[in-house]
């Protein structure tokens, strides 16, 4: 109980304090949530760049197909080709892009030289080569690269986004905005409480801060000169084949190289948040096995990789990403204390234990763990009621257990893995079965 209490005024105060950076730089600034509506973006010029969209694709034949057609109605209008990247030994998904393409005109398969399942890194960097093989055949050269998924939602102002703010800068993040599953209200919503808080405050600060902004790994648009920047770094692909969290790495790096990013969270003429829209994992297994490759990118491989650099808030930073392990940890040890005091407490009522004297200090530290967990549960429910409505911002508070749940699996399924990794050592695309949304619901 003493390391769980101790664990949860360090994390709690870390917490804190990012919550009293984005209320005082609200009220500094005037930058709230509600003056998301004014469309400050609408003020610059339209470049009119070309960008080309890649989508890696690994066992995506239930949804790309959907995702494109999708995809193509709402970049109509911008010059722009979709680049999707399959593998030899994935025929279902390669015989619908195929398809697609031939109908479309705007998809372009590329199929990368080696079977499946490589890392998503690898897949991104076999459609660099086959985008750069399309711009010498065409003659012309894109402005931008924006990276998706297979099973994204795109915005139907998110190009126009791109195309004003990109000129000048080398990144550009949007919010990624799970979608509820009614069939998942314990598991797959628990994504939409995280998104909500993390990319309506946390992204947020770390901008005030100046430190970088990380990649989501979709809705994000990188000029072309920083990704062939990096390209030129690697022996000419942009992307670290054995990096499970190419995504997280990728925004840090632009910034490292000096170059300029921003995450950007903007509102359209109707009121609607410019966001990356999808279907999350609604099964514990998946889920978990998801945040089992975010916490092995990030916290584990991620300190092996990017180390420690930057100023203060960039450190601070990168020690909040990294410090999962640890959570999951304190967790764990909170609950095994909660399960015990009732067992002690039952033994007790039944006289067959005598319940000690809690120390001062952590009757203390018991208390003022209490207030940070009200304030805590309070922050996540008000920026899921922000998202999504009251009924949800509610449920928020309840499915902070579900979280917990499945991050403590995760991170000791990730510090087995990273300790004792694979059976043949090899980094692999860890598939989670994705589902795309009837677009007629929404």
């Amino acid at each position: 109980m003493l390391f769980a209490a101790i664990g949860f005024v360090i994390g709690g105060a870390s917490d804190l304090a990012i919550d009293l950076i984005w209320i005082g730089t609200a009220l500094r600034a005037k930058i709230s949530l509600r003056q998301e509506s004014a469309h400050c973006w609408k003020r610059k010029p339209a470049t009119h760049s070309k960008f080309a969209i890649f989508v890696p694709a690994w066992d995506e034949s239930a949804v790309i197909e959907a995702m494109l057609d999708h995809s193509i109605e709402k970049v109509t209008g911008h010059d722009v080709d979709i680049f999707v990247g399959y593998y030899p030994n994935d025929r279902k998904t390669g015989d619908i892009l195929k398809r697609v393409a031939v109908r479309g005109g705007r998809v372009v398969p590329v199929r990368a030289p080696r079977p499946g399942p490589t890392t998503k890194a690898d897949c991104l960097n076999a459609i660099w080569r086959g985008m750069v093989e399309a711009e010498s055949d065409k003659g012309y050269r894109f402005d931008a690269i924006i990276l998706h998924d297979a099973e994204d939602l795109i915005h139907a102002s998110e190009l126009a986004l791109y195309d004003r703010l990109l000129p000048g800068l080398d990144f550009v993040q949007l919010p990624v905005l799970p979608l509820p599953d009614p069939h998942s209200r314990w598991i797959g919503n628990s994504y939409c409480d995280e998104f909500a808080e993390a990319h309506g405050k946390a992204m947020t600060v770390r901008q005030s801060l100046g430190a970088a902004i990380p990649s989501a790994g979709t809705g994000c648009a990188i000029s072309r000169k920083a990704l062939a920047g990096l390209a030129e770094q690697r022996g000419g692909v942009p992307f670290d084949a054995d990096s499970l969290t190419e995504d997280y790495e990728l925004g840090l790096r632009i910034a490292e190289a000096g170059g300029k990013g921003i995450f950007a969270r903007c509102r359209d003429e109707d009121g609607s948040l410019i966001a990356v829209r999808s279907h999350f994992p609604s099964k514990l297994g998946t889920a978990v096995r998801q945040k089992t490759r975010w916490i092995m990118g990030i916290a584990l491989s991620g300190w092996d990789r990017l180390g420690w650099r930057g100023g203060w808030a960039e450190r601070w930073m990168r020690l909040r990403d990294r410090g999962t392990i640890l959570a999951a940890m304190v967790l764990f040890a909170a609950y095994a204390a909660l399960a015990l005091a009732a067992l002690l407490g039952a033994a007790a009522l039944l006289g067959h234990y005598e319940m000690p004297e809690i120390d001062p200090l952590l009757r203390v530290l018991l208390w003022i763990n209490f207030g940070l967990l009200i304030w805590r549960l309070l922050m996540r429910a008000g920026f899921t009621a922000h998202a999504y409505g009251w009924r949800e911002g509610l449920r928020a508070i309840p499915r902070t257990i579900t979280s917990n749940i499945v991050a403590m699996m995760a991170a000791r399924r990730a510090t087995g893995r990273y300790l004792f990794g694979g059976s043949d050592g090899a980094k692999r695309w860890e598939k989670t079965h994705h589902v795309f949304p009837d677009t007629t619901l929404l």
